[in-house]
């Protein structure tokens, strides 16, 4: 696969189980990239370095961070969720780039693609813990992404709604009349953004034809956040 984008390029993808993880990895292999998928959870504050140090040479990562979005009205959130939410999806962002950057700094290669979430881009509902840690993704991708540049190595976000992943967007949600109509209703492209297109573009973001792009955020959502 010499003339594949990824071709002997290795790639880290964590919670390769969930959310984008297993679109992610099968597309990433199409593309002639060796991937290193991880499952382990990343909570504990030394998981990050140990899954980098053990996965040796790592050319892309690709932060796949998720859990179950809660819907709790802004006023209920208790310090317990907020610490949930923070811990799962902001807390091991920095503590997996510190652990990979050094090895990216010394060959001056490396690229880092976060898929994060546009509900950091549009106000919602019953969502005010995990906007706000998709929020501070973003802006670390984007303080990150600005810093890590003269080093070659690109760090860029996507934010992505509306894109079909079993996490957010599992086949029961998906056949609920309800949530068919509120598709139509608040997504221009009127259907879910497939997993494999998504995917496509993280494996562009972790080419070489990317590296024109530092510390950026794409909007995957079907243009739900410019409606």
């Amino acid at each position: 696969m010499a003339d594949a984008p990824l071709a002997g390029k290795r790639v880290l993808i964590t919670q390769a189980d969930a959310f984008m993880g297993p679109v992610l990895c099968e597309v990433f292999a199409e593309q002639g990239a060796e991937v290193i998928a991880s499952t382990e959870s990343l909570r504990a504050a030394d998981a990050p370095a140990a899954l980098v140090a053990r996965s040796g040479v790592v050319d892309v990562l690709v932060a796949n961070l998720a859990l179950p979005a809660p819907s709790t009205p802004a006023m209920d959130v208790t310090d317990d969720e907020w610490a949930e939410v923070f811990g799962c999806l902001v807390d091991p962002l920095p503590r997996l780039c510190r652990a990979v950057l050094p090895q990216m700094v010394a060959r001056r290669a490396g690229k880092i693609v976060l898929m994060g979430s546009a509900a950091a881009l549009r106000g919602m509902k019953r969502a005010s813990s995990y906007s706000a840690a998709r929020g501070a993704q973003l802006a670390y991708v984007q303080a990150l992404g600005v810093e890590m540049a003269p080093n070659n190595v690109q760090v860029n976000a996507i934010a992505q709604n509306f894109v079909d992943n079993p996490t957010y967007f599992p086949p029961d949600v998906q056949a609920n009349p309800r949530f068919q109509e509120r598709l139509q209703r608040e997504v221009p492209l009127g259907r879910l953004v497939g997993a494999r297109e998504d995917a496509a573009f993280a494996v562009y973001l972790s080419s070489a034809a990317a590296d024109c792009f530092v510390g950026q955020v794409f909007p995957m959502c079907g243009g739900w956040v410019t409606r």
